[in-house]
């Protein structure tokens, strides 16, 4: 039986994530050295996170994930980190440096010993993805905290739509030169806050006298109902929604970790393709990595009906995956196989497990996904990986990022010169000169 200190409690907590600029592309370029720079920053930024009073939560692969009590010191640390990192970078060539960004949240959390989840972890994520490298955003809720007791400047970014997230996310970019510390630019005009104070009173009024009325009606009812799709702890989106967890490295060997994180990462790129799909991002769908939970804990933590769960044993050039896809709502398994491959025919399967997910969901697709799924064009496994993570750079757009995307299709190129995907890259990423500015 579970003790008092063992359940999972809710907390307010501000909430430090932060992940490495162009990871991909430095691990791709030199891995053993990237490795090695990542371990001293990771140490670094540990000690400045205990020296203010936080806590490590998680640090897969190049993300680090942290908890303070206080939103003050989350962001003056993630400020310190900031300056000593750069500090690092600076006597090493562009192509060398580690860069992070770090994005800080204040929210409600859910703590199950020494994990965090939840809705402001996952805002922490996003408000990350939209710091620059070098840099630090902040979200309303921890400005609201900070903003007359740093001495800092701040500008404002507006609200931006995130992925996964509901409502769009207020963001703040904290200014740390000190000749810009008291200042605040972009803040929104205060007439145009002040235009929905009524209409929120409004819709307020409107929710409390609507629960008001349910628990009338609800005073007779028996205390316990069992649980159904319809009277869930939690709100489904209108969409098949799903979570791919980690899979779990069976082999041993702590370096196939990297392994597992692909082989999950590429399924959960190929699921987002699909329209008809509400797919979790790969931050929090790991952040439940090496803890032994229920797949209905984790449905319920992350807002999903289905959970694919897996692990992957590697033996010499074999590898033996399994992969089960679970339905939260009545516990069943909905589909699970077992596949032995050569290990360079690995990432293939993401393919055949995507549609068999789709198969069990009922998720149909149109014949331009399918045609995305499936049509690689090329035999060689890394060609296939350069070639994928060349067009998430450049769907992202913007000089920095067409750079990237052109380095990883010309190293597609030099591994396989037939691959098509590979030269549509190329091409695409001149073309995009025209908008960004040259990129040679």
């Amino acid at each position: 039986m579970m003790t008092d200190e063992q359940k999972p409690t809710r907390k307010l907590r501000a909430i430090l994530s932060a992940d490495v600029k162009g990871y991909s592309l430095l691990m791709a370029d030199d891995e053993a050295y990237t490795l090695r720079k990542l371990k001293e920053c990771r140490s670094i930024m540990a000690m400045q996170i205990e020296q203010h009073n936080g806590r490590v939560i998680d640090s897969p692969g190049d993300n680090i994930l942290a908890d303070f009590a206080s939103a003050v010191e989350a962001v003056r640390c993630a400020v310190e980190i900031q300056i000593v990192l750069k500090e690092k970078n600076e006597a090493l060539p562009d192509d060398k440096k580690l860069e992070y960004r770090i994005g800080v949240n204040v929210g409600d959390v859910i703590q199950d010993i020494d994990r965090i989840y939840g809705h402001g972890v996952n805002v922490a994520a996003r408000i990350e993805g939209l710091a620059e490298p070098g840099g630090v955003s902040i979200s309303r809720n921890a400005f609201d905290h900070i903003k007359e007791k740093l001495n800092f400047g701040y500008e404002y970014l507006g609200d931006h739509e995130v992925k996964n997230i509901k409502d769009p996310v207020r963001v703040y970019k904290v200014l740390m030169a000190p000749e810009d510390a008291g200042k605040l630019t972009g803040e929104e005009p205060k007439a145009a806050i002040a235009k929905w104070i009524w209409p929120t009173i409004v819709v307020a009024a409107i929710v409390i006298t609507s629960v008001i009325w349910q628990v009338y009606q609800n005073i007779s009812k028996p205390d316990f109902e069992p649980a159904s799709i319809d009277k869930m702890a939690f709100t489904l989106p209108e969409k098949p929604s799903i979570a791919v967890l980690l899979f779990d490295n069976m082999s041993g060997d702590p370096q196939q970790d990297y392994f597992c994180e692909g082989l999950s990462e590429q399924i959960i790129t190929s699921l987002s393709k699909v329209s008809g799909l509400f797919v979790i991002a790969r931050n929090s769908s790991f952040s439940f990595k090496g803890k032994a939970v229920k797949v209905q804990q984790v449905a319920e933590q992350l807002g999903v009906r289905y959970v694919l769960e897996g692990s992957l044993q590697k033996s010499g050039e074999t590898v033996r995956i399994t992969a089960q896809l679970v339905d939260a709502i009545t516990g069943h398994h909905l589909w699970a196989e077992t596949y032995e491959r050569e290990i360079q025919d690995a990432f293939a399967l993401q393919d055949e497990i995507t549609i068999k997910i789709l198969g069990s969901v009922g998720s149909e697709l149109t014949k331009g996904e399918r045609e995305r799924i499936y049509a690689k064009g090329t035999d060689n496994l890394e060609a296939y990986l350069r070639v994928s993570k060349g067009f998430e750079h450049f769907e992202r757009q913007g000089k920095e990022e067409n750079i990237l995307a052109r380095r990883f299709a010309k190293k597609a190129i030099d591994l396989d010169p037939n691959y098509p995907s590979a030269w549509n890259l190329l091409g695409a990423t001149y073309l995009m000169d025209r908008w960004v500015g040259s990129t040679d």
